[in-house]
This record gives structure tokens, C-alpha cells and sequence, in this order.
């Protein structure tokens, strides 16, 4: 049997690795100079995408509903935390130890509701008291008094950032009050964006299309819907009707890119159809 099959199938063995510590201990020897030569290649940099690839298999994972792969991917994320730390460990900036001594503290100091004596209502009060006690933080790392919006990550993604910028400055008493005014104010940015359609202003198009989804987005917080979800169910829907839709197609013996425009209208409105005429 090789090698591998037998590590892989000897419980004894693996029991040495199935706890936290156990992890750092393989993230350990696979560093060491004997260990594995990609491993020991890997830098922050490099490790960077992998990171955010893994993050997004666990959305993957949640979107399905699929608590085995949500189970296996979570590990995947944990791993790349630890191989993290383990770089930070060899530079002599921080340990896995520091890592979860740090998020620990934190969660103890941001719930006093929990673990002091603290009185709050509701989740708006814990949310109003997070955000205090994150920009009394601050104020030991930063000259300037902390702003509102510190702290929201500059690399996370636009849509999810806009979600955050809303959801911070909400907190403040900033933004509108009721979503027919964030209506008004979408109407207001696709009238602006028609007229830099209308004059082929490819600037001003970029900055209006960006306004009016940022505002959208603000829509969407306001009426408690996550964009990000919102606009995945509608890629996959669109995904969907245009699988469908190829496949009419093929079935006519024909293809998508040979086809007018009219047909393919025709077809579109006929795989709607199909599923009891739901709304675009």
C-alpha cells in the first residue's frame, strides 16, 4: 500500500493532528527546511489569493446550503489563517497564539453586554455600542480623532463596500429616512445618467452608473436586503433562462450567436413563459 493510504487511513496517526494545535504542528513541518519546497515558498503575497479564493468557497458552500462542503471549505479558510500566522511568526511580528489571544480580547471588549455590565434594548444598541467601542480604539492608534467610516476595508469588494459605507454612516443618523426618498434619488441619477448617455459622455456615464448603483445599493440596505444576494439570484436566474434558451435553440438545429435578434426575443419571452411568467 503506498505510503500516503497508510498515513491517510491510520487513525492513530491523524489523531495527533485533529486539534488546533495539532494544525499548527503540520503547518510547522511543512515550513521546516525538510518540509514541503512549495510551502516553504509562499509569502504573504502569494498567499493572498488564495485566501479570498477560499473565502469565497465558503460562500459557495453557504449559498448551497451544503453544510459537508460548508464543513471542508471552512477548514480550507482556517488553514490559510494558520499558514498566515506562521509567516508572521518567522518574520517576528505575531504568532496563531497572537491571532486568537487578539480576536478573543476583542469579542470580550466589544460585548459588555455579555461579559460586564452593560444594558442594552435590541441588536440596534449592540450594533451603536460596537461602532463607539471600535472608535475608542482607534483613538489609541491614530492621532486624528477616528472617523465614522474607519475601519471598512479598502480592498473589500465595491458592492459590499457601498453596503458597509451605508451601513456606518446609517448609524450616525446619515442617509435617507424612508426608501421612497432613496427612490427619489434613484430617479434623480437615471436622469442624470440619460443625459450622459445622451451626450456619449463616457466619464460622466461611469460616474452616474455609479452613483445610481451606489444608490441602489442604500435601497437595498434600507429595505434590509443584501445586495450581493439580491444580485446573485438574479445571475442566476439570467443564467438560467439563457441555458434554457440555448437549448431551444440547439434543439432547432440553429445557435445562439446565428440567430436574430427578434427570435431570440421571442425565445426569451417563451422561457419566461415556461416558468409561469415570473417578472425579468
Amino acid at each position: 500500500m503506498p505510503q500516503y493510504l497508510q498515513v491517510k487511513d491510520s487513525e492513530a496517526f491523524m489523531s495527533k493532528f485533529d486539534t488546533f494545535d495539532g494544525l499548527l504542528e503540520i503547518m510547522d513541518r511543512l515550513r521546516e527546511p525538510e518540509g514541503c519546497p512549495w510551502d516553504r515558498e509562499q509569502t504573504y503575497a502569494t498567499l493572498r489569493g488564495y485566501l479570498l479564493e477560499e473565502a469565497y468557497e465558503v460562500a459557495q458552500a453557504l449559498d448551497d446550503n451544503d453544510e459537508q462542503a460548508l464543513c471542508e471549505e471552512l477548514g480550507d479558510l482556517l488553514f490559510q489563517i494558520v499558514f498566515l500566522s506562521r509567516i508572521g511568526k518567522e518574520n517576528g511580528a505575531f504568532s496563531a497564539g497572537d491571532v486568537v489571544r487578539g480576536i478573543a480580547a476583542k469579542m470580550v471588549r466589544r460585548h459588555p453586554h455579555v461579559f460586564a455590565e452593560t444594558k442594552v434594548r435590541d441588536s440596534e444598541d449592540v450594533l451603536r455600542n460596537w461602532e463607539d467601542i471600535k472608535r475608542q480604539e482607534q483613538k489609541g492608534k491614530k492621532q486624528e480623532l477616528p472617523g465614522v467610516l474607519d475601519g471598512v476595508p479598502a480592498a473589500l469588494p465595491a458592492l459590499l463596500k457601498a453596503y458597509r459605507i451605508g451601513t456606518k454612516a446609517s448609524r450616525v443618523g446619515f442617509f435617507w429616512k424612508t426608501g421612497e426618498e432613496i427612490l427619489g434619488k434613484v430617479d434623480e441619477e437615471l436622469g442624470e445618467l440619460r443625459e450622459s448617455l445622451a451626450g456619449s459622455d463616457h466619464d460622466g456615464i461611469r460616474e452616474e452608473l455609479g452613483d445610481l448603483i451606489f444608490t441602489l445599493v442604500m435601497l437595498a440596505r434600507h429595505s434590509g436586503v443584501d445586495p450581493e444576494d439580491a444580485l446573485e439570484r438574479s445571475n442566476r436566474k439570467f443564467t438560467g433562462r439563457f441555458r434554457r434558451l440555448e437549448e431551444i435553440v440547439r434543439d432547432e438545429g440553429g445557435t445562439v450567436d446565428g440567430s436574430s435578434m427578434d427570435r431570440l426575443e421571442r425565445l426569451w419571452r417563451q422561457v419566461k413563459g415556461e416558468e409561469g411568467g415570473q417578472p425579468s
